[in-house]
């Protein structure tokens, strides 16, 4: 098959189902729409850039060995992202209290969706700069996957292995502690 004549317009899905049936080199283009997304979500839970690299890398490796458990009625997004979040979350554990490298809020802003009633838009960018670490990362990993990464509900249900509606409580819940650790430190 020419690599090259495909990936403009064939979804992430259609690309996986060519890769199951052996068309191995079709993963480059799941590589190439992934990478820079898997590694700004990386840096939520690692501060060294040479950490998140290598993670990344053993996350695409996994995902290839595993492609041909990959349901492709399903969205090829989630399931990386579970694969993903899987990774960071035991090089965490591993690493046990390593700061988190959190972002420039000035960087990311406008790259988030449209402004959401009661959402994080609410929220000054100082706080979030300074206090998404200090949530509970049952609250803290919805609000990345969700105002960072611009994932659906559904997408975030399906990476953290919770309800699609325990989403949006842990969503409403975070960002009001969000509020409250903020208010705390004025």
């Amino acid at each position: 098959m020419d690599v090259n004549s495909w990936g403009q317009s064939e979804s992430d899905e259609e690309i996986a189902k060519q890769v199951q049936l052996n068309e191995i080199e079709l993963f480059g283009i799941l590589i190439n729409r992934y990478e820079k997304k898997i590694k700004r979500y990386g840096g939520k839970f690692l501060s060294r850039e040479e950490d998140i690299e290598d993670i990344v890398q053993k996350i695409f490796i996994k995902a290839y060995r595993n492609i041909q458990s990959f349901d492709i009625k399903r969205k090829f997004s989630s399931w990386l992202y579970r694969i993903a979040h899987n990774e960071f979350v035991n090089e965490l554990k591993k690493k046990k209290r390593e700061p988190l490298n959190f972002f420039d809020p000035d960087i990311i802003f406008p790259h988030l969706p449209a402004r959401e009633e009661n959402g994080i838009h609410d929220i000054d960018k100082e706080m979030i700069n300074k206090d998404l670490s200090k949530l509970p990362s049952k609250y803290r990993e919805p609000i990345i996957l969700r105002y960072f990464q611009e994932l659906e509900y559904k997408e975030i249900s399906d990476i953290l292995n919770i309800p699609t509606s325990t989403v949006g409580i842990r969503l409403k819940r975070g960002i009001k502690k969000l509020k409250e650790i903020y208010e705390r430190n004025k």
